[in-house]
């Protein structure tokens, strides 16, 4: 995996045409402003970690939402989506009340409006903005994505300085837990703001530090593929993420006053483990499984770590795939989609590992790919998948990822 710059830190001809032809759609003055970038991401591990307190490790991925911007003197947020023409033009006043738009886009830069406002940000310049994006549904974080982008946009038009790293992590996820009513942790947010091109980014909560890991120069030529399944997968309010984070809450609320744990991921010692599952095994099996993913995960974490470092690009895939079957097995947070585009991950020579991805029922698997083998796993999903799910067969994709940084700002549109 190559630590240069890809072709898409520049603008693709294909993106500028496209934000062109929406803003002129919509009459939006936003020739002559700035174009702000940023990226999709990839958990390598903990998937699930960032709301049982463990440490988390990812990388930036080279799929993005671009959005166009130029400050106005309406009073006014006047923005459209090209991902989503029939939402047609989001259109309030700054700092105004607008009513949530339940099933649209327009919920994030509402969201951003008031979240911003209630922890005293004042807003007053409006802005004229076109967005496109082309990070797939479900696995990329394309919500966490866009809300970083929008916070730093209206932060910028509105002369706003000195809010950075985990405060902008903070308020991306506010944005989701309190205005959209996901109830995400901060794994999507992290991997974004802080990814860097050719770097790991691990975060240790327990000091709330990032620290940025170079892939060691040994490592083989290798993507991160996404294996998008073609499913609509349901916010994570209505999906067994939030079923799954209650189950984890529950345990701890069991286990605090007896064990003294604080989150699931106190749980790291072989002692302390085994007397939890003693206890409760009888009782609440289901919680035992919960904990042991999280339990196994840790202890695999320093492998991954080392891995990267050491560029054992191998390894890092052992400990992807076991991590995957402990999603399925354990965590019981997959589905028969992603299921069913690992087992065919895992039939290709070349593949190194692969696991679901993000919130689990619906969305996109993963996996880590020797680069001369990616065109056999396309392959194999092009003929096999749409055999599983034929109604399916015209929506599933595969995106082969390189590393990139989170955010980045470019030349506007001419």
């Amino acid at each position: 995996m190559s630590s240069m710059k890809t072709k898409y830190d520049t603008l693709p001809a294909e993106v500028s045409a496209t934000l062109q032809r929406h803003a002129a759609k919509y009459q939006l003055a936003v020739q002559g402003g700035k174009i702000r970038r940023t990226s999709s991401r990839f958990c390598l591990g903990v998937e699930h970690g960032d709301y049982n307190g463990t440490e988390l490790f990812g990388v930036g991925t080279d799929r993005f939402i671009w959005l166009a911007y130029k400050p106005n003197s309406l009073g006014r947020l006047r923005l459209s989506s090209a991902n989503f023409p029939n939402d047609g033009l989001v259109d309030f006043a700054v700092g105004g009340e607008p009513d949530l738009a339940a099933d649209s886009w327009a919920r994030f830069p509402f969201g951003v409006n008031r979240i911003l406002r209630r922890e005293g940000y004042e807003l007053a310049t409006g802005m004229d903005a076109v967005l496109f994006g082309n990070i797939p549904g479900g696995g990329m974080s394309r919500s966490a994505s866009l809300a970083i982008n929008l916070i730093l946009t209206m932060l910028e038009v509105n002369g706003i300085t000195g809010l950075e790293g985990m405060r902008v992590v903070e308020l991306a996820q506010a944005v989701e837990n309190d205005y959209i009513g996901s109830p995400c942790g901060n794994l999507d947010q992290i991997m974004i703001y802080f990814a860097k091109a050719g770097m790991g980014t691990h975060y240790r909560p327990d000091t709330g530090s990032i620290k940025h890991v170079p892939l060691g120069e040994s490592a083989v030529d290798f993507r991160i593929v996404s294996l998008d399944t073609g499913t609509d997968r349901p916010g994570l309010e209505k999906s067994t993420y939030k079923l799954r984070r209650d189950e984890c809450e529950q345990l701890v609320a069991l286990a605090s006053k007896p064990f003294g744990i604080r989150c699931l991921a106190d749980v790291r010692e072989p002692d302390l483990y085994a007397a939890l599952v003693r206890h409760f095994e009888t009782s609440h099996p289901h919680l035992c499984g919960r904990l042991k993913y999280i339990y196994e995960s840790q202890q695999r974490f320093g492998d991954m770590l080392t891995a990267w470092k050491n560029g054992d690009i191998q390894r890092v895939g052992e400990v992807f795939r076991a991590d995957g079957l402990g999603l399925r097995d354990d965590y019981v947070i997959s589905g028969p989609e992603l299921e069913a585009m690992c087992e065919i991950a895992r039939s290709v020579d070349g593949v190194l590992g692969e696991r679901m991805l993000g919130g689990g029922d619906k969305g996109a698997s993963g996996a880590i790919v020797l680069a001369d083998a990616v065109q056999d796993l396309q392959a194999a999903v092009n003929r096999d998948y749409p055999k599983k799910f034929p109604e399916l067969a015209d929506r599933f994709a595969v995106h082969s990822c390189q590393t990139v940084d989170g955010i980045l700002e470019l030349p506007g549109l001419a």
